[in-house]
């Protein structure tokens, strides 16, 4: 094992950070901190490697977004299906450039960006997920695509943290075999149970003020997909244990938020950065707003208080919501 450790002054506390199973992540790129008085700003979207014209759309409307921010947002939070069909070339691929790097440009988003797989990233391309993890170690240069293993943990920034996300790779063979039924698309199961493990580790361990762990696939979904039994079943008890403040996921292509009386978590879905919507059924939960529609996400924390926000590729705010350290939450649009 190797360690990066981090310390939390704010709650006069020794504060452990990121433990990482083999390996060692340099905090070179990492968020450093929020001027006093500021805040701490994420944009995240998932289900968007299409390539296509709402890919597209769906980035300038990102870059347009980030312009009326008055700060260059703290980095991106990619949550699956990063790229969708073949993907020629590997690490070598001209995808990287036209996927990635020209739709979410460096000079709009100089941030590091943190993916996490998606099941089109398994099975789309064979060993595809092996060309994502690998790319950063194949550059000979910085990279912002800062994907250390499948499953790993930031404390942000690294000053002081005011967030813990846990990454993780929700490709189980349970859960992705039910919708790929011609190869296997999944972790090893070996992988899936030290994951779980890990994860229970890193839920007990300390951790920064708020919590989001974000996944590809959704625990709970009114839209196409809908529930995950299996993340119902093993993952819902320990995220409403350990007082996550935010599950945060694709998978279902739109934009949805979930509220349950009887968890402490909120759910939110940000699935709709590119790839074709889903319809919303007649009849959704109580508790649930869906908004079908192409867009992105915006993490926003700050003096104790984190503001979700969902927007549109036009740039309009559909829905907007703040989560409290003490998990209380109000609607604000």
């Amino acid at each position: 094992m190797k360690f990066q450790m981090n310390r939390r002054r704010a709650l006069k506390t020794l504060f452990c950070s990121s433990v990482f199973s083999g390996l060692n992540v340099s905090t070179r790129g990492l968020a450093q901190g929020a001027p006093a008085g500021g805040s701490l700003d994420f944009l995240a979207l998932g289900d968007f490697g299409t390539g296509d014209v709402a890919q597209k759309a769906v980035g300038r409307a990102m870059i347009r977004y980030a312009a009326q921010l008055g700060k260059k947002p703290d980095g991106l939070l990619l949550l699956g299906d990063n790229f969708y069909g073949a993907m020629p070339g590997g690490v070598k691929s001209p995808r990287w450039q036209s996927g990635f790097s020209a739709i979410y440009p460096g000079s709009e988003f100089p941030g590091p960006c943190w993916p996490i797989l998606g099941n089109h990233d398994y099975h789309d391309t064979v060993g595809n997920e092996q060309v994502q993890l690998g790319y950063a170690a194949s550059l000979n240069r910085a990279t912002r695509w800062t994907f250390p293993s499948k499953y790993y943990r930031l404390d942000l920034p690294v000053e002081n943290p005011q967030v813990t996300l846990l990454m993780l790779d929700t490709n189980w063979q349970t859960i992705n075999a039910a919708i790929h039924k011609d190869r296997p698309c999944w972790m090893a199961e070996e992988e899936r149970v030290a994951q779980m493990k890990w994860i229970e580790e890193q839920l007990a361990s300390p951790r920064a003020p708020f919590t989001v762990v974000c996944g590809h696939h959704p625990v709970y979904s009114d839209a196409a997909h809908g529930d995950t039994k299996e993340l119902v079943q093993d993952l819902a008890p320990l995220l409403e244990k350990h007082g996550v403040h935010i599950y945060l996921c694709g998978h279902d292509h739109d934009l949805q938020h979930m509220e349950f009386a009887n968890h402490r978590t909120s759910f939110v879905l940000s699935g709709g950065g590119g790839a074709r919507i889903y319809p919303t059924p007649e009849t959704i939960r109580p508790g649930s707003k869906v908004f079908a529609v192409n867009g992105f996400s915006h993490l926003s924390l700050s003096e104790g208080v984190m503001t979700i926000r969902h927007i549109d590729a036009n740039g309009n705010m559909l829905h907007a919501f703040t989560k409290g350290v003490n998990y209380d939450w109000r609607i604000l649009g």
